[in-house]
């Protein structure tokens, strides 16, 4: 599997702990929208994209379903997001 592009929205509000959405293309067949980036305690990780049931939780709608797949997301999505966030800075 390889991710052929990543693209990342800025989210602008200052106080939120969401920082950004990405989309992923995979092997340049497939989209993924709406993984979050989410600031936390130990920094920033992501969020892939949920849905709210009915009984109030939230289920992931798409995930990868191993540890090396999880990883290689997160790492990919997190880099892109600094590239954009230092970009954002310098513009």
């Amino acid at each position: 599997m390889k991710i052929s592009d990543i693209r990342i929205r800025l989210v602008k509000k200052d106080d939120g702990k969401l920082k950004a959405v990405a989309s992923i293309t995979i092997d340049e067949c497939f989209v993924v929208h709406d993984i979050k980036v989410i600031e936390g305690n130990e920094g920033p990780f992501i969020s892939m994209p949920s849905r709210k049931t009915p009984d109030g939780e939230y289920k992931d709608i798409v995930h990868p379903i191993n540890t090396e797949t999880r990883e290689m997301i997160r790492d990919a999505v997190l880099e892109a997001y600094k590239k954009a966030e230092s970009e954002a800075v310098e513009a």
